[in-house]
């Protein structure tokens, strides 16, 4: 064996590797993404004595997902189911995903060998020429009839194929996940407007509340007017405060119509045909404490985080379909079958026919087009992480925003409870003064006005609580569950949680 030949031997295998691996698709690599310890503004929730506990997890046996039931609240359930089997933005989100799948299983069957079968009859007449004939001698038309059987394969000798079922699998996953995301944020919406109408519903209360105290007091205003013990300034006052406090409901009433047609459209209903009847969110309407976690379990949780990820390994995968383009393709064809003039002939031994074929092709000159492809496919996976990192990093965003917004609502909650108290008190002393002739009527409106709306600030802290605790939920990724359970449960629940 000559220096020559065992260069040959040793190089040929050593090029049919490199050019596997140039073409290739790269390993994918996760992409690095600062994550910190704990959020920020996440706080340790306590038990009514003050002692820490943590939040016992659902079991594997509860449903996964419905993390509205942590509320306890059946109409909630329901409008939710609803919503969830009628919204039309959902049934096209399946729609995508079918779709996305029946891609997936195009790219799959480059896998395996494509079989077919052809019947035909063909009747031509050549000429002369045609026919290795002298011209001007008579040639008469023929019919073959035909019946095949054709078979055809690509050899993935460089990873064009298993590049693009990756591809094609990785964009499937990525909207299954969107169809996840979209589903969490119904429901979310779904909740969020839900909560929005009982605290409109709320408020409405306390300005009717309002509307009746300030027809009470159009009254005995009116009367003492007429018997001269008031001026005409304070029956004016006292008609104008009523106006005002009616159009403020009226107001109010437009607003609750507005949300009432927003949820009929999420549960899939006609906005004439839906009605959602009225419940006040009263005070003591319990919110449920939810567990934050820790950031890095955010990653797994959160729809969109994994949406994005796989829209990174689909690109990754893309780049080894574009790298492939520039290497030899090999297809391997065959066929059988038999040809015959008449049709009774066409399956006999005799008419007989078959083909057997490998060709392979690779570019030689293409000014460039298949490098310019691979740097595209490059720059989609750019492209791709950049958005990644951005999703995760509105996701920590998200729930900082949310966890800071219920910490401050609690402040708030707390403080304006104790104003409500000292309101009512302010007013009920400026009544009896007003009654007593101790005190003018501009210091009972005052106390009043002081009142209504210290309460009416109070209803809508309430509700922003409840919107604010479903955000979090959302910010979260959902998943997080609450299992209906029954008070002794629920007290041995935390008894065995405390810290």
């Amino acid at each position: 064996m000559n220096f020559k030949t065992i260069i040959a031997r040793g190089a040929t295998p050593l090029l049919a590797a490199l050019l596997l691996t140039a073409c290739a698709a790269p390993a994918f690599h996760q992409p690095q993404v600062e994550t910190p310890a704990a959020f920020k503004e996440n706080t340790v929730q306590r038990a009514a004595d003050g002692s820490t506990w943590t939040v016992a997890r659902a079991a594997e046996a509860q449903p996964r997902g419905e993390w509205w039931r942590a509320f306890h609240d059946p109409d909630l359930d329901a409008l939710v189911a609803e919503a969830t089997a009628h919204n039309q933005g959902l049934a096209a989100a399946a729609a995508r995903v079918r779709q996305a799948r029946a891609i997936a299983g195009i790219a799959e069957a480059d896998r395996i060998p494509q079989v077919g079968v052809g019947l035909g009859a063909q009747r031509a007449r050549q000429s002369p020429l045609e026919a290795g004939l002298a011209p001007g001698t008579p040639v008469n038309a023929g019919t073959a009839y035909k019946a095949q059987l054709t078979a055809s394969y690509e050899v993935d000798l460089f990873g064009r194929v298993s590049s693009n079922v990756a591809a094609a699998r990785g964009d499937a996953a990525a909207v299954e996940a969107t169809q996840r995301s979209v589903l969490l944020s119904l429901q979310a919406d779904v909740a969020q407007l839900y909560f929005r109408l009982r605290s409109l519903d709320a408020e409405m209360e306390t300005v009717q509340r309002t509307v009746a105290l300030r027809e009470e007091s159009v009254r005995v205003t009116s009367r003492r007017f007429e018997l001269g013990d008031l001026g005409e300034f304070d029956l004016s006052r006292a008609k104008t405060e009523l106006s005002s406090a009616r159009a403020e409901a009226i107001g109010l009433q437009r607003q609750r119509a507005n949300a009432e047609h927003a949820l009929a459209v999420l549960v899939g209903a006609p906005a004439a045909l839906f009605q959602a009847p009225s419940r006040p969110l009263d005070q003591a309407f319990a919110l449920p404490a939810i567990p934050a976690g820790l950031p890095s379990a955010l990653l797994e949780r959160r729809p969109d985080i994994a949406s994005a990820q796989k829209t990174m390994e689909a690109a990754n995968a893309r780049i080894g379909v574009a790298r492939s383009a520039m290497f030899p393709a090999l297809d391997i064809t065959a066929g059988a079958g038999g040809v015959a003039g008449t049709v009774g002939e066409v399956f006999k031994w005799s008419s007989r026919s078959w083909l057997l074929g490998a060709a392979l092709g690779m570019p030689l000159l293409d000014g460039g087009r298949n490098r310019a492809g691979v740097v595209r496919s490059e720059a989609a996976l750019d492209e791709a992480v950049a958005n990644w990192r951005q999703t995760v990093l509105n996701a920590f965003a998200e729930v900082e925003d949310n966890l800071s917004g219920l910490r401050v609502l609690a402040g708030q909650g707390a403080e304006i409870d104790a104003a409500v108290v000292s309101a009512r008190r302010s007013a009920e002393l400026a009544q009896k003064l007003y009654d007593a002739g101790r005190g003018s009527y501009l210091e009972l409106l005052d106390a009043q006005r002081n009142l209504a709306t210290v309460e009416r600030t109070a209803v809508q802290l309430r509700g922003e609580r409840a919107l604010t605790t479903v955000g979090l939920i959302r910010a979260l990724g959902g998943g997080w569950d609450a299992p209906a359970r029954s008070d002794t449960a629920q007290a041995n629940g935390k008894a065995q949680a405390k810290a």
